[in-house]
């Protein structure tokens, strides 16, 4: 174990699990004085990381820009869900972006979870990729629902295993009484994010793009050539990517408007013995309920289950988040009860006012490109926006970018102060509409 596993080892109950069991993570410099490029991308997640990456591969020179670490945001810290599809309702762009544009968009989330694989694949990334999803129903519309999903996979070509379960075949899947029903999805799965943004960042590397982390951005002189400032140096590029999301925080207040920042929180329990963890989910797949305040959960490779999910809008996190999410986790399995929390974390994720991701560039600044809003589905829909803008910049367009570009995003009401308040308003009123 090395020495910063061991610091987050001795914190039990305060720390990420993926943290404590990260593959070694190498410093890289701060930026001192002034760099130049093609590109200069802002933030070190897997928006930033896939954007750089691809951007290297298409023979562009770039900088990365890291507040922190690499991983430290979401990309290090959201449940490790690889799941299929971008967005929620897709069909409600069909006016925007036409029939056809609606099925591109949907090809293209079952595209994102192929850029995961191949990415893993090409680099021998050791991130505990594992395979098997399944979609549970919390109530008999939602199983209703996954019958339409399937179908439309089947019409889409999707070439993975869905099988739908009823009530009476779910303890093959979760030990739980909890669902009515399951969807599972043999071309979805689960992995250990950190330890796949570590190895994006080594590969990223390897291809010439130059890391710099604890590199936050103070300002960005905006124009043909663009001048990105830190507080030991600065960037000069032609071209800028903003890859923040729920971290941008005041940095381009016109694309801060449009992304509420809203916390989510898992923790992790000491590993289970190899009986109990296969109680618990028998084929290892990771599952999500379909609830508003939604449940996901997971085993990791050493048989502890991360139980994460009651998704807060507000902007106040939990005082103690192992004793506000251990009771949803026994409401789950009332068998863990005495069952040791050993990690317990939170982090902030991208929610956007039609759950779409943002990907596009500035109207007033066609050289400054942007990718934010991934509302629950990170971990791929980041993979398919970093191939999407590097399409973009490059000048190798293949529709994938325009159709996103077009869709507009609302700025949230109420100002930085009031959004928040005001979303969870309205997360409560879905919430009571569920009880119906």
């Amino acid at each position: 174990m090395n020495a910063r596993a061991r610091t987050f080892a001795s914190q039990p109950h305060v720390a990420s699990y993926y943290a404590a069991s990260s593959l070694p993570q190498p410093d890289h410099p701060q930026l001192q004085g002034e760099v130049m490029a093609d590109v200069c991308v802002v933030g070190g997640g897997f928006s930033g990381l896939n954007t750089a990456l691809e951007l290297a591969e298409r023979g562009l020179s770039v900088v990365l820009l890291e507040a922190h670490r690499i991983g430290w945001g979401a990309s290090g810290r959201n449940g490790g869900q690889l799941i299929r599809g971008v967005g929620h309702g897709l069909d409600q762009f069909a006016n925007i972006i036409g029939a056809d544009g609606v099925r591109q968009m949907k090809l293209m989330g079952l595209e994102a979870v192929e850029i995961v694989r191949q990415r893993v694949e090409r680099f021998q990334i050791q991130c505990d990729l594992t395979w098997g999803y399944c979609d549970l129903a919390n109530k008999p519309a939602d199983l209703e629902g996954f019958a339409e999903d399937a179908e439309e996979l089947r019409g889409l070509g999707y070439r993975y295993e869905t099988r739908l379960l009823q009530a009476s075949e779910m303890h093959t899947v979760v030990g739980s009484k909890r669902y009515v029903g399951g969807l599972i999805d043999m071309g979805s799965g689960h992995l250990h994010p950190l330890n796949l943004a570590l190895g994006e960042a080594a590969a990223a590397q390897q291809m010439g793009v130059k890391l710099f982390e604890q590199s936050a951005v103070t300002r960005i002189d905006y124009g043909p050539q663009i001048r990105v400032h830190t507080a030991q140096g600065s960037v000069r590029a032609k071209t800028l990517v903003l890859g923040c999301n729920a971290y941008l925080n005041g940095l381009n207040p016109q694309l801060s408007g449009k992304v509420l920042p809203a916390g989510s929180y898992i923790i992790a329990t000491e590993p289970l013995s190899e009986e109990l963890a296969h109680s618990l989910l028998p084929q290892n797949m990771a599952v999500c309920d379909q609830r508003v305040a939604l449940d996901y959960y997971r085993l990791s490779a050493d048989r502890r289950l991360l139980f994460g999910g009651a998704c807060h809008y507000s902007g106040r996190d939990p005082k103690d988040i192992g004793a506000y999410m251990q009771p949803k986790m026994l409401e789950v399995f009332p068998q863990l009860a005495g069952v040791k929390v050993d990690y317990q974390w939170g982090g902030m994720i991208g929610i956007g006012a039609n759950r779409l991701p943002q990907i596009g560039r500035l109207n007033d600044q066609p050289n400054v490109y942007y990718a934010q809003a991934y509302s629950g589905h990170g971990v791929n829909a980041t993979h398919l926006a970093g191939k999407l803008l590097a399409e973009a910049i490059s000048g190798q367009h293949s529709g994938g970018f325009d159709l996103f570009a077009k869709v507009p995003h609302i700025t949230f009401p109420g100002g930085k102060h009031l959004r928040s308040p005001l979303l969870a308003l309205g997360m409560l009123w879905h919430r009571l509409k569920e009880l119906v």
